[in-house]
């Protein structure tokens, strides 16, 4: 037994998955933790990781090889989210809108023209796409949302504003929701470069610093036809899209919170009060233990849902019970580390405070734990109470 896998899953993994597991964790170790916390304090996000990051295949691992993908089991992927995870929650959401919802939008509602012309691209990283579904009156609801494309000659043009939208200064293509004349909800691909679209980058946060999370303004911008996904009518479209994020959310977290057990675990055998280590005490080792007991039903929710989609037998609503739970559990894992860490558990040279800073962000976004809640109560009464 280890405090890694106490539960003895490793047995269960493929030797792919494996596989992909180590090669993204020896990365994240060498290029990702010696750095973190600086990166973290200062707000950077470290856009010289992002060739690297595509050479290791984190971006789209799923899709087919045509489209610059590898093929891999969803649980090979969620082992990736996971594994930058435990780098940092910013360095993970990176990857997840990169994956779960730029490219995945183009891969499930795009042509082929847009599948060939930016998928592979995305893949390696020479191409950073973002995910502008949000906006600062429509959040949990994004059905209200005010962003409008109207029909002009030979294209659309689109008004409107995105906020909370990771990567967003990063990216040189966004893909927007927006309501067209008819009131459906329609993606578009928008070049970033394209007159009246700007992106100003959010400063003030106290949480996921590593992360670029930015606003979107589309002042008139006017796209072509070939600019539309035509496979998205209405809101299902892009909420599809958040189901694959949530999946790696689900995955993602767990990385954070084994990051905070084997922290508090490894302090608390080293750290000496009154004459022996504080692991010596048995409210420190209830401490680890309700910890330990988090993470391995975290561990068990992602591997059991990575198997479900794999056999393509994965329901929405289970995600959001795996994404409520697992992201809720990390919190309190991160909480219950950095109280343990005493004093040295508010620095950022200890990983808990800044995983727990983090992790208030992941509990609330693709949506809140209430919001989760309702999904999941709503699948089991049939009764809709949002």
């Amino acid at each position: 037994m280890t405090i890694n896998d106490f539960f003895d899953l490793e047995r269960w993994l493929s030797p792919e998955e494996r596989q992909i597991r180590d090669a993204v964790r020896q990365f994240v170790e060498a290029e990702v933790r010696p750095h973190a916390g600086r990166w973290w304090q200062e707000g950077r996000f470290p856009s010289e990781l992002i060739g690297p990051l595509g050479e290791l295949g984190v971006f789209g691992p799923t899709l087919p090889e045509e489209y610059g993908g590898a093929g891999v089991s969803g649980v090979a992927y969620g082992l990736m989210m996971q594994e930058l995870e435990r780098g940092d929650s910013g360095l993970r959401s990176f990857a997840s809108v990169q994956s779960g919802l730029s490219m995945y939008a183009i891969y499930r509602y795009g042509s082929e023209r847009q599948k060939a012309e930016y998928l592979p691209r995305m893949a390696r990283g020479e191409v950073i796409g973002c995910f502008g579904l949000t906006e600062p009156d429509a959040g949990s609801d994004p059905g209200a949302m005010r962003t409008v494309a109207h029909k002009v000659a030979g294209g659309y043009r689109l008004h409107g504003a995105k906020r909370w939208i990771t990567n967003g200064n990063l990216a040189q293509v966004a893909v927007i929701w927006a309501k067209d004349d008819e009131g459906v909800v329609r993606g578009f691909l928008v070049p970033t470069n394209a007159p009246g679209f700007s992106a100003r980058e959010i400063h003030t946060k106290a949480s996921m610093r590593m992360s670029v999370t930015s606003e979107l303004y589309l002042d008139q911008v006017e796209v072509g036809e070939e600019a539309v996904l035509p496979g998205a009518h209405g809101l299902s479209a892009p909420l599809s899209c958040l189901t694959q994020a949530r999946f790696g959310i689900a995955f993602g977290t767990v990385g954070a919170a084994l990051d905070c057990l084997e922290e508090a675990l490894e302090y608390a055998k080293t750290r000496i009060a009154f004459g022996r280590p504080i692991a010596a005490t048995q409210l420190v080792q209830e401490r680890v233990v309700d910890m330990l007991s988090r993470v391995v039903a975290m561990q068990l929710r992602a591997l059991q849902l990575g198997r479900l989609y794999d056999q393509g037998a994965l329901h929405y609503p289970q995600v959001s019970l795996a994404k409520r739970d697992n992201a809720r559990a990390a919190l309190e894992v991160a909480r219950m580390a950095r109280e343990l860490l005493g004093g040295n558990g508010i620095s950022v040279d200890y990983a808990a405070m800044r995983h727990l800073a983090n992790l208030e962000t992941v509990d609330t976004y693709e949506g809140t734990y209430e919001i989760h809640t309702l999904i999941v109560g709503r699948a089991l009464t049939g009764e809709n109470a949002f």
